[in-house]
C-alpha cells in the first residue's frame, strides 16, 4: 500500500464516511477545510482528495467503520507509518489487534503483528502499546529481535503479567 492507494481508497469512501457521520456536504467540507464544490468533485469520483484532505479524514474520522474496513482499525497509524517509513518509539495504546491484525510472533511481552489490509507490521507490548511500525518485514523482525535482547522477560510496562 502506498500514498496513491490510500488517496484512492479514502477518496472513494468519502461520501460513505460523510453519510455514516450524518454530515451534510456543507458540514463535511467545513470540517475538512475544503470547499463544498471540491467535496462534490471527490464524492462523484471526478477528482481524488488531496493528501492533506486524506490525512484529515483519517485523523478526524478514524473511528468510522467505513474507513476502518478500508484501512484497518487504526487508519492514522497507516498514514504515520507511510509518511515516516517507520515508527520506532512507544506510542499510544492500541486495541490489541483482535480484528485487523495477524499475529506473527509473541515473545517476552512483545507481539509482532501484520495488518491484514494495509500489510504493514507493528510491534506492541502486552498492554497493547505500540512500539514500532513499518512496511518493511525484515526491518520489523530485526527490531523485534532487538527488543527481546534489550528488555527483561517481564518488562515493567507489562502490568498484569506475573
Amino acid at each position: 500500500m502506498n500514498e496513491e492507494d490510500v488517496i484512492s481508497i479514502v477518496s472513494k469512501k468519502a461520501k460513505l464516511i460523510r453519510h455514516e457521520k450524518g454530515y451534510t456536504q456543507e458540514k463535511m467540507a467545513e470540517v475538512l477545510g475544503i470547499s463544498k464544490k471540491t467535496l462534490v468533485q471527490i464524492e462523484k469520483d471526478r477528482t481524488p482528495a488531496s493528501w492533506t484532505c486524506v490525512v484529515a479524514i483519517c485523523a478526524l474520522f478514524g473511528d468510522s467503520e467505513v474507513i476502518q474496513a478500508a484501512l484497518g482499525e487504526e487508519p492514522l497509524e497507516v498514514i504515520e507509518t507511510m509518511v515516516h517509513g517507520r515508527v520506532d518509539r512507544p506510542k499510544e495504546k492500541t486495541l490489541g489487534g483482535k480484528v485487523w491484525w495477524k499475529q506473527m510472533k509473541n515473545e517476552k511481552g512483545f507481539v509482532l503483528q501484520q495488518n491484514v489490509i494495509s500489510k504493514h507490521y507493528r510491534i506492541i507490548d502486552m498492554d497493547h502499546y505500540r512500539w514500532f511500525s513499518s512496511f518493511e518485514k525484515d526491518e520489523t523482525f530485526m527490531y523485534f529481535d532487538e527488543l527481546l535482547k534489550n528488555h527483561p522477560i517481564n518488562p515493567p510496562f507489562c502490568r498484569g503479567r506475573s
